[in-house]
C-alpha cells in the first residue's frame, strides 16, 4: 500500500495536476480534508517516490510483455487493479504487450455446449471442435473484456487474435510421450512488425493464444499456450521484461520460503535437485526460455496480490528486479 499511495502522487506530480503539493486522492485522504506533504514527517513517501522514479527512468520507452490469467482473471476486484496497472504503466511511457489466457472461461462453455476435452501432460488436447470454442471464447468475450477495461481505466487498447494479420505462425505441437494433442500450436513466427507498429501509436495489444497454420495450414486454427505465447512474444520483441501472473507465491525452498532471484542455472540445479518439481517445472521453463530469447528478466509473479504488476514492475527501482515480495525473477 506504501507503494501505491507514493506512485499515486508520482502519477499526479507527473501530469502536473497536484497543486501547491497537496493530495486529494480519495483512497490516501480518509477525509475531505487536504493534506500537505511538507506537513508529513514520514519519510516512506519519500523513500517510495525515488524508487518509482528510478524505476520509470531505467523503463520508459522499455517493451515489457505481461501474461495475464488465473486469479488476477477471474476476481472482478484483481481484474480492475490490473486493467489499472496497464494504463498506468502506459502513462509512464513503457510499452506493454499482454497476452492472456482464459482457461476456467473455456471449460465452462465446453461445458454448457457439450463438447468434452482432457488433458495431457498439463495441456489441453484440442479436437476441431474445442479449438473452435476456445477461439469463440478467447477471442470473443475475454479479450474485448480485458481490452476494454484497459481503456476504461484510461489506457489505450486493441485486442487482438493470434491469427489476426499471422501474428503467431504455428505448427502442429508434438508431444514429447508420442500423445496427439490434437490443434495444439508450437509458436514458430511472430509478427513483430504489427505489435511494434501498435505500441509506437501507445497503444497496448492484447493478445489471445489463438494461432495460424503455416504453409498449406494456413488456415488452421492452433490452441496455444498463453505461458509459451508470452515467452515468445517477449523474446521477438527483445522486451526488457516478462512477467507470467500465477495463482502461487513464486519458486519456493524445500521449506516454502520464496526464492527472490534465480539464474538459469539455479533453474537447473533445482529441478535436478527436486526442489522445483510438479507445475512449476513448466513455469519456469517459458521463464528461462525466455531469457534465453534475450528478454533481460522474467517474473513468476504471484497475481493473486492486488496491483502485483505495478509492485513489480516499479518496486525494485532502477535495478528493475521487483519488490523482492511478490514472486519470483529468473535472469541470465
Amino acid at each position: 500500500m506504501k507503494l501505491l499511495r507514493s506512485l499515486a502522487i508520482f502519477a499526479s506530480l507527473h501530469s502536473a495536476t497536484v497543486h501547491a503539493f497537496t493530495v486529494h486522492h480519495p483512497s490516501i485522504c480518509k477525509s475531505r480534508k487536504e493534506v500537505s506533504l511538507f506537513a508529513s514527517t514520514d519519510n516512506t513517501f519519500i523513500s517510495s517516490a525515488i524508487t518509482i522514479s528510478d524505476a520509470v527512468s531505467s523503463l520508459a520507452g522499455e517493451t515489457i510483455v505481461i501474461k495475464y490469467g488465473g486469479n488476477a482473471m477471474t476476481s472482478p476486484e484483481l481484474a480492475t487493479g490490473f486493467c489499472q496497472d496497464i494504463a498506468t504503466l502506459q502513462k509512464l511511457g513503457m510499452r506493454v504487450v499482454v497476452v492472456h489466457g482464459g482457461g476456467p472461461q473455456i471449460k465452462s462453455m465446453l461445458e454448457k455446449v457439450g463438447v468434452e476435452s482432457r488433458f495431457e501432460g498439463g495441456m489441453r488436447v484440442s479436437s476441431k471442435e474445442v479449438v473452435e470454442v476456445a477461439e469463440m471464447v478467447l477471442c470473443g468475450n475475454v479479450n474485448k473484456q480485458i481490452s476494454s477495461g484497459i481503456c476504461s481505466a484510461g489506457g489505450k487498447a486493441i485486442g487482438l487474435s493470434g491469427r489476426d494479420a499471422d501474428l503467431l505462425q504455428c505448427v502442429k505441437l508434438l508431444n514429447k510421450d508420442g500423445i496427439d494433442l490434437g490443434n495444439v500450436g508450437d509458436v514458430k513466427v511472430v509478427n513483430t512488425d504489427l505489435l511494434e507498429d501498435l505500441l509506437d501509436l501507445g497503444i497496448t495489444p492484447v493478445v489471445s493464444p489463438i494461432g495460424t497454420g503455416m504453409g498449406d495450414e494456413k488456415d488452421v486454427a492452433y490452441n496455444c499456450n498463453a505461458d509459451v505465447a508470452a515467452g515468445r512474444i517477449a523474446g521477438e520483441l527483445r522486451a526488457s521484461r516478462v512477467l507470467f501472473l500465477t495463482d502461487i507465491a513464486g519458486v519456493l525452498d524445500k521449506e516454502k520460503k520464496l526464492f527472490k532471484e534465480l539464474s538459469i542455472q539455479d533453474v537447473n540445479n533445482l529441478i535436478q535437485d527436486e526442489t522445483i518439481t510438479g507445475g512449476m517445472i513448466p513455469k519456469v521453463t517459458y521463464a528461462t526460455d525466455a531469457i534465453q530469447l534475450g528478454v533481460k528478466g522474467a517474473f513468476i509473479t504471484d497475481g493473486r496480490v492486488p496491483h502485483a504488476v505495478l509492485k513489480e514492475i516499479l518496486g525494485g527501482g532502477a535495478d528493475g528486479k521487483g519488490s523482492g515480495e511478490g514472486g519470483t525473477i529468473i535472469t541470465k
